[in-house]
């Protein structure tokens, strides 16, 4: 677990992030970070858009379903 303080910076609210969590989140200074809200009102965050980590899922499932295919098209 890790805590962290939000503080006023001009109008907005931030959070600091600590090397560690940056390092666990593999994202670094100038990178977007997602937060998705959880069925239970809990907050994820992902370095990585859940929408394009889905599709890209997606895309692998039926490139191993049709791999034959594939190949003959390449």
């Amino acid at each position: 677990m890790f805590e962290t303080k939000i503080r006023k910076v001009g109008n907005s609210s931030v959070m600091t992030l600590s090397a560690e969590l940056l390092a666990i989140l593999d994202a670094k200074e100038g990178d977007s970070l997602f937060v998705v809200r959880g069925d239970d009102g809990s907050l994820k965050i992902m370095a990585h858009d859940p929408s394009v980590v889905a599709a890209l899922e997606a895309a692998e499932i039926v490139m191993d379903e049709n791999r034959t295919l594939l190949a003959a098209l390449a």
